[in-house]
């Protein structure tokens, strides 16, 4: 203890009483690290809250980083928007001249995404509903055994009709946890929105159902969404469940931008 204590008190002196070198004092404690533990025992309140306190700061500064990335990255998608893919024949939401494209990649079995659809509800039912044309897109992940199934129910149906399509897709969203049932939900759902089952069957694996689900993983992929949902708004990307205010901000910034192009 006199050892410890005397290497303690020559590490403190030296910190405090001359300008010694970061590398003499890392040398001194990787020598007998026993000093870092005997100044925790004896100081452990201090300790607990001095480690805190840089937790604390840590995630505040970490947090503001991620803040001024996320504008960064807007502001540079504002400049070069992302330019998704609306294929011939793919159902939509909303005037089909709307100055704002919303697409959601998304997951039919994923929790996230449920929050995700809500958020979509939301921006549609909002004040900028008739500025919006809106595509789900598909992104079922491995882990979700009846996410690519109910995609092929999706697309399936819309290649009979869109609206029943969507309709589809909000009862599945609204009772997500019954996708557990997997085949016979999605029986029972296809039937409830009027969907022509024998067709339905014909389209589940066909070549074009297969070609568009591929197609908007690959698309997601490029984009660099990796997990669900994930959003382009009028080409500026959002990865993760956010609220309909964060998507909007981003469309008022949009209006606003084809505005001041208008009034030129």
């Amino acid at each position: 203890m006199k050892k410890l204590t005397g290497l303690l008190g020559i590490v403190i002196s030296l910190s405090l009483t001359s300008c010694t070198s970061k590398e003499a004092i890392r040398k001194a404690l990787n020598e007998n690290p026993e000093i870092i533990f005997e100044v925790i025992e004896k100081n452990p309140e201090k300790f607990a809250e001095a480690m805190q306190k840089a937790n604390q700061q840590f995630r505040r500064l970490a947090q503001e980083k991620a803040e001024r990335d996320q504008k960064k990255k807007i502001d540079e998608e504002f400049k070069n928007p992302k330019k998704p893919e609306v294929g011939e024949g793919r159902a939509t939401r909303g005037p089909k001249d709307a100055p704002i494209l919303l697409v959601e990649y998304s997951d039919f079995e994923c929790p996230y995404c449920q929050r995700g659809f809500q958020t979509v509800e939301d921006v549609l039912k909002g004040k900028y509903g008739d500025k919006i044309r809106f595509i789900y897109k598909h992104l079922p992940l491995s882990f979700h055994p009846n996410a690519l199934p109910a995609s092929k129910y999706f697309e399936a149906i819309a290649m009979q009709d869109p609206e029943k399509a969507y309709r589809f897709h909000d009862e599945l969203f609204q009772n997500q946890k019954k996708l557990s049932e997997g085949e016979k939900f999605l029986q029972s759902l296809a039937k409830k929105v009027g969907a022509d089952l024998v067709r339905l069957k014909k389209a589940l694996d066909s070549e074009e159902v297969k070609k568009r689900i591929e197609a908007d993983k690959a698309e997601a992929e490029k984009f660099g969404f990796t997990g669900t949902p994930g959003f382009l708004v009028g080409g500026v990307s959002v990865a993760g469940a956010y609220p309909a205010e964060h998507l909007e901000k981003i469309i008022e910034r949009h209006l606003n931008g084809f505005r001041e192009t208008a009034s030129k």
